[in-house]
């Protein structure tokens, strides 16, 4: 970064020194995300190395795989060493800055490389898996790396230009037709992160702009409104844009986790599949990645404000019900609610918050028994507990379960579809609960279960309560010969979903818009034909969205017909009209194991 010159004005200067003092924070940021990349970066060499044994040379493969863990090393190794002095006045965060874009190029590099040794060596599956793996990689790249322009696009050069190399070697009419693609999704990956970084830019010029107006305010006691609008701008147009950039996000990786189940469903050889469980693995996981850090930021940026209201607990538990329901069905667990005719007086949006990252780690580290959900009475206070049979915790580990990126170790693995949490559900519990001047403890006993518990105080019953949906009965015995609706506007997730749902045995009918799907519902309904289940995503078009699909087809057909929402919107009123109009919500990306799930807990069977 070069000095202000001479003819640089006052606010360029300004700009300048405001970028070197947020400089430590950056690159603090930056080395926050090393554990998760080195923890995929970890799976995705192994997939690669798994994948072509037997097909590329073994001392190529080893030369590869050495090289692979050298940088894996320094990136874990400098990021190690970072830890240690980063609170040291003394420290050179500009040459720690330049130590992680070179451990970030060498893996584009390593990337890079992996194309051009191995795409020619394999068959057709190793050929798709390197191609999904890079991808996936670049993909994931976007959030840490859109802000700084010549290293997005030099890491995107440095793994896809070889791999476009390498399928452009075959010299065939397939391989130019697939290096076009690639090329075309460079250079879309590229334009999301100018979208991402432009948008990123216009964030801190808002917040900049709020720090000048807070400054001004000591001196200026007349603009003191209007510097509070300003502020409460700048924090509405960040918390936007996290959510229209987790939207965007998920569309994509949506759509790899249906492509890879369908690439399982037609071979039935052991490295495909395992190749499959390792893209879900990952798109699981970036998942709540987007997900969770979204949450820390609006909690950390003050964008969660407290708003404490009378409210009833049978609401919060009918919709936690609604979500997890599913979930603890398909493991074979209990989930049980006890207290729900209680009323408190707290913020019902963060409770809902707390308890629903509380009961979703209950389920995770449960495998036998069952999840109790309790609410009582203790004098002015109600005890809010989440009970679970689950691993438990050591007692040494109890005080750091609730610091960011902490995970409870664990004698024995977790099963294969069960992966392990990014350590930020509990502190986000955590920074909740102090937001509410609520009370928080816990108690466990390893190999029998823990508690968790949240003191709030009791409230009243509120003059109007809405009565909760019913829900509809479950119908079916399995998804052979079954009839499923997809309206989705996305066309590779509508795709997706088609080529999944047919693999399963389901007959699908499958609409981009509305008027499309009453025109087929209106002939079926008169031919007697009527859908078992529908799956709708909830932006569709500029006149309608997937509650009026809904709503259209329970029109021609039944009001209790089974029906899921499967969307990359994370609207806050969703959820209310998921009750309302009784139907289930999954946010994408969803892996395919997730969705079946959800599929046999509506038809009431277990998926195979």
């Amino acid at each position: 970064m070069s000095s202000p010159s001479l003819l640089s004005g006052p606010a360029d200067a300004t700009a300048s020194a405001g970028r070197a003092r947020e400089l430590p924070d950056h690159v603090r940021n930056l080395y926050a995300y090393t554990a998760s990349s080195l923890l995929g970066n970890l799976i995705g060499s192994t997939v690669v190395v798994m994948l072509h044994v037997g097909f590329a040379p073994p001392l190529m493969l080893t030369l590869w795989a050495a090289g692979f863990a050298l940088v894996w090393a320094y990136r874990a190794w400098i990021a190690y060493r970072f830890a240690k002095v980063q609170l040291d006045p003394a420290t050179d965060f500009a040459a720690w800055q330049r130590r992680w874009n070179a451990g970030i190029l060498a893996s584009g590099a390593m990337w890079g490389t992996a194309a051009l040794l191995f795409y020619s060596r394999g068959e057709a599956i190793q050929q798709i898996g390197l191609i999904i793996t890079i991808f996936s990689y670049c993909v994931a790249s976007v959030p840490v790396l859109a802000e700084h322009r010549r290293l997005f696009l030099t890491f995107l050069g440095l793994c896809f230009v070889p791999t476009i190399a390498s399928i452009a070697a075959e010299r065939t009419l397939y391989s130019y037709e697939l290096a076009g693609v690639l090329m075309l999704t460079m250079a879309m990956t590229a334009l999301l992160g100018r979208n991402y970084r432009q948008a990123m830019e216009r964030v801190i010029e808002l917040k900049v702009r709020t720090e000048q107006l807070a400054e001004q305010l000591r001196v200026e006691k007349e603009v003191a409104e209007a510097a509070r609008r300003d502020a409460e701008v700048a924090n509405r147009a960040k918390t936007q844009f996290f959510a229209a950039a987790s939207h965007d996000l998920r569309q994509p990786l949506h759509a790899v986790g249906l492509f890879a189940e369908a690439l399982r469903s037609k071979s039935r050889d052991e490295e495909v599949i395992q190749l499959v469980n390792s893209i879900n693995s990952s798109v699981d996981a970036l998942e709540g990645l987007f997900s969770e850090l979204l949450d820390i930021t609006k909690i950390d940026t003050g964008a969660v404000e407290c708003r404490p209201e009378h409210f009833s607990l049978r609401d919060i538990f009918a919709r936690q019900r609604l979500h997890y329901e599913p979930i603890a069905f398909e493991k074979g667990l209990e989930l049980k609610f006890r207290g729900g005719h209680h009323h408190a007086y707290a913020d019902p949006v963060l409770v809902d918050r707390i308890l629903r990252n509380l009961i979703s780690n209950a389920i995770r580290y449960t495998e036998d028994g069952g999840v109790l959900v309790s609410c009582r009475a203790r004098g002015d206070r109600l005890l809010l507990q989440v009970w679970d049979s689950g691993v438990g915790i050591r007692e040494q580990e109890l005080g750091r379960i609730f610091e960011e990126f902490y995970q409870v170790k664990v004698d024995q693995p977790l099963p294969p579809h069960q992966r392990k949490g990014l350590g930020l559900g509990l502190a986000i519990v955590r920074r909740l609960a102090d937001l509410m001047q609520a009370e928080l403890t816990v108690r466990s006993v390893p190999g029998r279960g823990t508690v968790f518990s949240l003191w709030v105080p009791k409230g009243r019953p509120p003059r109007i309560e809405e009565a909760t949906a019913p829900r509809s009965a479950p119908l079916g015995l399995t998804l052979d010969r079954r009839h499923i609706v997809v309206v989705e506007d996305e066309p590779s997730v509508r795709e997706g979903l088609e080529v999944l749902l047919k693999s399963w045995g389901a007959t699908v009918y499958a609409f981009d818009t509305v008027e499309p799907c009453r025109q087929w519902a209106a002939q079926a309904s008169q031919q007697g034909l009527r859908p078992d289940l529908v799956l709708v995503d909830y932006r569709l078009d500029a006149s309608s969205n997937g509650i009026d699909a809904l709503k259209m087809l329970r029109g021609f057909f039944d009001a209790s017909l089974p029906a899921i929402m499967v969307t990359g919107s994370t609207t806050a009123t969703l959820e209310a009209e998921a009750q309302k109009h009784d139907f289930h919500l999954l946010f994408k990306p969803v892996v395919p194991n997730k969705l079946r799930a959800m599929i046999a807990f509506k038809l009431n069977v277990r998926s195979r």
